[in-house]
Formats: C-alpha cells, structure tokens, sequence
C-alpha cells in the first residue's frame, strides 16, 4: 500500500540530464551501467530509439524507475515495452512499484497502446510473482545469442 502521503508519491518523465542522474542510484540495483557519465551517454543514445524514463518520487529523490520504449510489431500491434524496472531495496514492499506499473499502463492506454510486454532474468522469482499479482502473464521464453 501506499503511505498515507500518497498525493506526495509523482510519477513523471526525467528528460533534463539531472532528472536522469538522480534515476542512477536506483537503476544500479538492476544494471551494471558504470559511472554517471557512461549511465547518461547510454541514456541519450537510447532516446534516438524512443527509450524513456520514468521517476517515482515521494517527496524526494527517486524510489523507483521504469526504463520503456513504444514500438509497433507484427506480433503484438502497437506495445510499450519495460527494458528496466526497479525499486530501491528499503522502498519495496510499500505499494510503488504498483504504483509505477500502473502509471506505464495509463502511459500505454494514452499512446494508443495494445500491450505491455517485460522480460524478466529466471533467477528473478520476487520479480516475477509481483508481475503476476499485478496482472502480468508469462506468455514465452526469450532466446538469446552473444555475437
């Protein structure tokens, strides 16, 4: 559940270079991305291709990120697909990825979106029974090959 303060839990986009270096703290937990320069180079790179993040704060600097990008395929029309989702470790459990989710849905449903679609790694069982409370399905296996 939410904290009592919910109206101070925002959701919003991080565009400024400084909203996305206050999203490193919490998006390390997830990905080895190097230090803040490298993390914001990968960031601006990404953004040619539609990626983009989304910050939950309550009241202060980021609890939880989502890293997304909307695209449109043959299998599955148009999507927003989630690269990174993350909650720091002493804010979970208190309802803000929940939050966050649901924000991308509402993000989806406003761009004319299908479909959410996510991939998780295996050993990642917390993740994935809170992907399926939230209503998330595990529909297939993803392929990989190092070239």
């Amino acid at each position: 559940m939410l904290p009592e303060t919910e109206s101070a839990v925002k959701i919003h986009l991080a565009e400024s270079d400084d909203e996305v270096l206050a999203c490193l703290p919490v998006i390390r937990h997830l990905r080895d991305l190097g230090d803040a320069a490298a993390f914001l180079r990968r960031v601006r790179s990404q953004r040619r291709s539609g990626y983009q993040l989304a910050a939950l704060r309550d009241g202060g600097d980021p609890l939880a990120v989502a890293g997304f990008r909307l695209g449109e395929n043959l299998a599955w029309g148009r999507y927003l697909y989630v690269d990174d989702l993350v909650t720091l470790p002493e804010a979970r459990s208190r309802g803000y990825g929940a939050a966050l989710l649901a924000w991308l849905v509402a993000h989806g449903r406003a761009h004319g979106v299908d479909q959410l679609h996510l991939d998780s790694g295996r050993q990642r069982a917390d993740a994935h029974r809170f992907y399926e409370r939230e209503g998330l399905e595990a529909t297939s296996v993803h392929f990989r090959r190092v070239l």
